[in-house]
């Protein structure tokens, strides 16, 4: 290699090390998580209150749905974790903002590397009838290489980093949304049952009144207001359970679709008429304070302040000139062979700079300024919105507790009263709209007993929800099924972005 090249090459080497050793700037701002003013002092008093309660249960908030010990909720929650579309959904945004991650770290390395060549054969022939041939070709090797003098591409870095664990955090929120609706239909399913079972219970009793009362009136020892009274409160309770029963299927439905599956039998619930669970008071080792912050959709408006603030210092990179080094490396000749071949080498530094741009870019960093803004109003209306959401559950759970015993109480003197109301009538010291009243204030009071116990279970469930439970763990296999997998690794190579775990989540 002539001397001259060696000479050029040397001095691009020293000029390559001073730059940089001295582009260590990287503007825009660096991320910085919002503080939360009140969130300090803030505990919710409500959430004391469940905590001081007696007879406590110990509970971890992730699978907090072990607490109601039940087998076949356990099942439909594994299940629905597997199978549910939407959950997979969320799987694949994460591989895909880890491919864009990949895309956003190869700005570490020469942006431009291409390999040339051409070959042309001309003949030309002349109307004098001469006939001249002349080939040619080049091959030829070019690359480029933007300096990160001003952090545009750390920072793209940073971005993408943070969308990364953005989409992670998303994933995880759509866990606990997903646990909580499974559980929240599994007891609205068991709730209906149950209220199919009380609405034919008492319509077979309110039949046998109706016999007896026509039967009196056809014998002339009834009038027929007590008939026509008894036949309108059977007949009520009987077009209620049509309502019910397609409550049931609703949910029903609605649960199919959660597990992934079309309408249709679900074999691993089962009809068998059971009480609701009893939710004992439990103790969580942490305030909701601490909890709060952790909640998945928390953690992910946090990411989307960090992805944002890193695009301001990209747009801000465009203010001031890009320096970049550039080389190519190409070899040419042509035929007939007395021409001579040629080897050419180009290196050197350039740079670019938009000096007139009429306010193009500025107006771009100002947009992704706002857009930062944004993204910090919307972590602290996040915040808000949860903090919210552990009071409002908080008091369902408080207050559907205080109503059990009462509404227990009630449901046995209505029992009762029903029980004297129907001795009286037989003996012939009341009449039968004593019987009828008793007959309607015991169905309607064993139901409010069973909807405000379902309206307690619920209550529960949106308090786990609130806190931010019902999320695990779930390495790449478990984000997506091994048959999605190899399907996308037959159309697409995945290298080992497909199989390897991501990065450590970073800590609250």
């Amino acid at each position: 290699m002539p001397k001259k090249f060696i000479f050029l090459a040397k001095t691009l080497v020293a000029w390559v090390f001073t730059l940089v050793l001295t582009a260590c700037t990287a503007l825009g701002p660096d991320y910085k998580e919002p503080d939360v003013a009140w969130l300090a002092d803030w505990e919710s008093e409500l959430y004391s209150q469940i905590e001081e309660a007696a007879g406590q249960s110990q509970v971890d908030a992730q699978i907090w749905w072990h607490l109601f010990d039940d087998p076949v909720l356990n099942q439909l929650v594994e299940i629905a974790r597997s199978e549910n579309p939407s959950l997979r959904i969320a799987g694949l945004r994460v591989l895909e903002s880890r491919a864009a991650l990949g895309i956003a770290n190869s700005g570490r390395y020469p942006q431009f590397q291409q390999a040339t060549g051409a070959i042309a054969y001309v003949n030309t022939q002349s109307s004098g009838g001469s006939d001249q041939s002349l080939g040619s070709y080049e091959v030829g090797f070019n690359a480029g290489w933007e300096l990160d003098f001003w952090g545009r591409y750390s920072r793209s870095i940073e971005s993408a980093d943070a969308a990364f664990f953005s989409s992670v955090f998303n994933q995880q929120n759509g866990q606990v949304l997903l646990t909580a609706q499974v559980a929240d239909l599994y007891y609205a399913y068991r709730t209906i049952l149950l209220r199919i079972d009380i609405a034919r219970k008492n319509a077979k009793i309110q039949k046998r009144s109706y016999e007896i009362t026509e039967a009196l009136f056809k014998s002339g020892a009834s009038a027929e207001l007590d008939l026509q009274q008894a036949k309108t409160q059977y007949m009520a309770t009987l077009s209620s359970i049509p309502g019910l029963e397609i409550s049931l299927t609703l949910i029903h439905n609605n649960l199919c679709v959660l597990l992934g599956r079309p309408p249709g039998n679900l074999p691993e619930l089962d009809d068998e008429i059971r009480s609701l669970p009893m939710v004992n008071p439990v103790v969580i080792e942490e305030v909701p304070a601490q909890l709060l912050m952790r909640r998945p959709d928390i953690r992910a408006a946090a990411s989307q302040i960090a992805a944002q603030s890193a695009q301001v210092g990209v747009a801000e990179t465009e203010l001031y000139p890009s320096i970049s080094l550039f080389g190519n490396l190409g070899w040419s000749g042509s035929t007939p062979s007395e021409s001579a071949n040629t080897l050419s080498l180009g290196i050197g530094p350039s740079f670019t700079w938009n000096l007139f741009d009429h306010g193009r870019i500025k107006n771009n960093v100002r947009i992704q300024d706002a857009r930062l803004q944004q993204a910090i109003e919307s972590f602290q209306n996040s915040v808000l919105l949860a903090a919210r959401e552990i009071d409002d559950a908080a008091i369902s759970v408080i207050k559907t507790r205080e109503q059990q015993s009462p509404q227990r109480e009630s449901t046995l003197a209505a029992e009762r009263s029903l029980e004297l109301a129907n001795t009286r009538y037989r003996e012939g010291y009341a009449d039968f709209q004593r019987v009828i009243d008793a007959q309607r204030a015991a169905a309607g009071q064993a139901e409010r007993e069973l909807i405000n116990d379902a309206n307690h279970i619920s209550a529960a469930i949106s308090f786990y929800r609130a806190l931010g439970g019902g999320w695990l763990e779930m390495p790449v296999e478990k984000l997506i099924p091994q048959s999605t997998r190899e399907t996308m690794e037959s159309r697409s190579d995945w290298g080992d972005l497909i199989q390897s775990p991501g990065p450590a989540d970073p800590e609250p």
